[in-house]
């Protein structure tokens, strides 16, 4: 039988129905999530990938829950194999620091991979309306994917709140599968009962079109109060954003605010907790394109969104 030792893998496919915070321990080293690894020092890699064939499922250890993951709303039973996949993904916290004791909400928008019957499958859309499942997004003219660098910077920002004390729930497990759906994404959010929650996206607007902007939704599922929260957290994501990456505010929407208020972004109108969307530059651009593809700018792209997420939390 494979082990823990004999592999440095561990593929997290049968975990309990209760989904515990996982502990920075050397049981968490070469822990793969489906989305990448946990190593030695607890930091997430979402380019890691197992060894061709895997593990099997009995070779997982148990993790008993924190006390705090015992208390907290539980996710459910993760399925990263279900298209499209359910539950979100916890992860725990490096080290202590100034966001210890929040959990926070990394949400990297569209799917890895699309599959026709669930792109087009209608859900609530927090207005009475439906809206499609998801997608896997727009595409660079020269075919870098929207989904992809969600991804990416979704993986920066995550070490970054990691490392200052933050556990982080991610809303999809690969970004070569499918899902979840925008509402499921939401409801990842409200059960686990997070601090706040950063979707990360970027734009498809004309090729003249430059610069990045803020989306919140005009009326939540957490009445006035979380909505006018978020209204906050648009603005200091604005802000940090702009100054950690120095790209310009749109110039085709949010009248030169950058914040663009809408009521049609499931995700963001069935929220219960605060939550805004980055679009983080226009790939059809081709300056901005090339810059949302280099690692560089991503890394810049995931500080500013750190910082925003600590001043909003302090």
């Amino acid at each position: 039988m494979l082990t823990v030792a004999s592999w440095g893998w561990v593929l997290a496919v049968l975990l309990p129905a209760t989904i515990p915070v996982l502990p920075a321990t050397p049981f968490a080293a070469g822990l793969t999530l489906a989305l990448g690894v946990v190593d030695a020092q607890g930091q997430f890699d979402p380019t890691a990938h197992p060894p061709a064939g895997g593990v099997q499922g009995s070779d997982i250890a148990p993790v008993a829950p924190s006390p705090r993951a015992r208390s907290a709303q539980t996710l459910p039973r993760r399925n990263p194999h279900r298209s499209p996949s359910t539950g979100g993904m916890r992860l725990a916290p490096t080290a202590r620091g100034p966001l210890w004791g929040r959990t926070i909400v990394v949400d990297p928008g569209h799917n890895g991979r699309a599959i026709a019957a669930i792109n087009s499958r209608q859900v609530p859309d927090g207005r009475d309306g439906h809206k499609a499942c998801n997608t896997t997004g727009t595409l660079s003219n020269s075919g870098y994917s929207e989904h992809a660098h969600n991804w990416a910077v979704a993986g920066q920002l995550t070490k970054l709140l990691r490392q200052r004390g933050a556990s982080v729930v991610l809303t999809r497990p690969s970004d070569v599968g499918v899902g979840p759906c925008v509402d499921e994404r939401a409801a990842i959010g409200n059960r686990a009962r997070a601090d706040l929650v950063l979707s990360i996206h970027a734009d498809g607007a004309a090729a003249s079109a430059r610069g990045f902007h803020i989306i919140r939704s005009e009326a939540m599922a957490g009445g006035s109060r979380i909505t006018a929260r978020s209204t906050r957290l648009a603005t200091l994501t604005r802000d940090s954003f702009a100054a950690a990456t120095r790209l310009p505010r749109s110039t085709y929407l949010g009248g030169g605010t950058a914040i663009t208020p809408r009521p049609d972004i499931a995700g963001l109108n069935l929220s219960k907790v605060p939550a805004v969307m980055l679009e983080a530059g226009n790939m059809r651009n081709a300056t901005e394109a090339a810059l949302l593809r280099s690692p560089a700018f991503r890394a810049k792209e995931a500080a500013g969104l750190a910082a925003a997420a600590q001043q909003f939390l302090r």
